[in-house]
């Protein structure tokens, strides 16, 4: 009798590291759409040229929501409550997207002065400590922190108690995480509690007010307290990552660097090229076929995961080209996919956008001298879900 072997199957996600592609993209040029194992153990076909990516994420019967439902192939173990992982269209369905959406808008008043304000301040406080530094503990995390707090309208000062959730909270692991629970459960009371407070401000507030809305008579504590601890954890981590790895695309482009110093009109073009070529996100953007559908010569079947390969699809040579260059006269250089696609397009693409603007300008005017202090390679990486950012970023100037 012969016994028929199975083909060895390939681990997911690739390469720990951040500052360069993994090597396993180029062979998957021809095999676009592949069969892999995941962290949790499970198998997924991963997809990555830019028009198969593209056409999962904007078809919705590739779904978001059915990735948290019981038994299903899983990317990793569950870190938040499974009905949160869609929580753009829980936000919908419960009527609180035009509250998050005005206070993501860059243009609310003033949020753009607070955001120089506090990147001026970071810097300052950078250049008083002296070279080297930590670029991602002194300047993009509290940078980051800050906004989400301004937006939300909690004081900066309470920005540890919920970032010391987020190392559990977006964690790649293959089992359950004991403390997941209990760093929710804080952070949801730490938000209930703030929708009581007469200090608290902004988007909070605002959602505090609809409890006395008949038109809102559906909605729940936990349901508004859910919004406000998403908001924080999954803004501060993507736009800390990109506003990490641009920062580090910049030193590692010193001709960019003195080009956007020479003329500033350039950093809008320069910001979408940074985007494109951004590896933050590191692990592919998870979907489930809720039917029988073609993806390229692969026929994917109801009920199993599609990884959206972001930086597959953004080094597509057939959609961008020469694309390990960074080319600011690129004319679709704005079609990466590094804000998702489709329904779950992300809402806060102008607010990432300003974020990483401003940031940049700052440093262009207080620190126009700057560089890695240290090798590439003696540089700590780590991968995490949407967060394939340095653990630690020395620079000088």
């Amino acid at each position: 009798m012969t016994v028929e072997t199975l083909p060895e199957l390939i681990d997911f996600p690739f390469d720990s590291r951040g500052d360069r592609l993994p090597a396993e993209i180029e062979a998957l040029r021809s095999e676009p759409v592949k069969k892999v194992r995941t962290i949790a153990g499970d198998e997924a076909w991963l997809v990555s040229s830019y028009q198969l990516c593209k056409q999962v994420l904007e078809d919705p019967r590739f779904s978001l929501k059915e990735t948290s439902a019981p038994g299903v192939p899983r990317q990793y173990a569950l870190t938040i409550p499974p009905e949160v992982v869609n929580n753009m269209g829980n936000i919908t369905g419960a009527g609180l997207r035009k509250a998050v959406l005005k206070a993501i808008n860059p243009k609310a008043e003033g949020l753009v002065e607070y955001m120089r304000a506090n990147a001026a301040e970071l810097v300052d406080t950078i250049l008083a400590t002296g070279a080297p530094v930590d670029l991602r503990a002194a300047f993009t995390s509290p940078y980051s922190e800050a906004m989400h707090c301004r937006i939300l309208g909690i004081p900066f000062e309470d920005a540890q108690k919920l970032a010391a959730s987020l190392d559990i909270a977006f964690m790649n692991s293959a089992c359950p995480v004991t403390g997941a629970k209990l760093n929710w459960d804080r952070d949801m009371a730490y938000m209930v509690e703030r929708l009581d407070d007469p200090a608290t401000y902004g988007l909070m507030a605002e959602l505090a007010a609809l409890r006395e809305d008949p038109d809102y008579a559906h909605l729940t504590d936990e349901m508004l307290a859910t919004v406000g601890v998403t908001f924080f954890g999954a803004g501060v981590i993507s736009t800390m990552g990109f506003l990490t790895m641009a920062i580090f695309s910049l030193l590692q482009h010193p001709e960019l660097w003195e080009e956007l110093k020479a003329d500033r009109s350039k950093i809008p073009a320069a910001l979408d090229e940074l985007l494109r070529i951004n590896l933050s996100i590191a692990d592919g953007l998870p979907r489930l076929a809720t039917e029988d559908m073609q993806l390229g010569d692969v026929l994917v079947k109801k009920g199993e995961l599609v990884l959206v390969l972001v930086e597959g699809a953004n080094f597509d040579p057939e959609a961008f080209e020469n694309p390990d260059e960074i080319d600011l006269e690129r004319p679709n250089n704005n079609t990466h996919l590094s804000f998702g696609g489709g329904g779950h397009y992300c809402p806060a693409t102008a607010l990432g956008k300003k974020h990483a603007e401003i940031a940049i300008e700052t440093l262009l005017d207080k620190m126009p001298e700057m560089k890695l202090a240290v090798p590439v390679d003696q540089l700590v990486w780590r991968t995490r879900f949407m967060k394939r950012i340095p653990e630690r970023m020395p620079v000088m100037w």
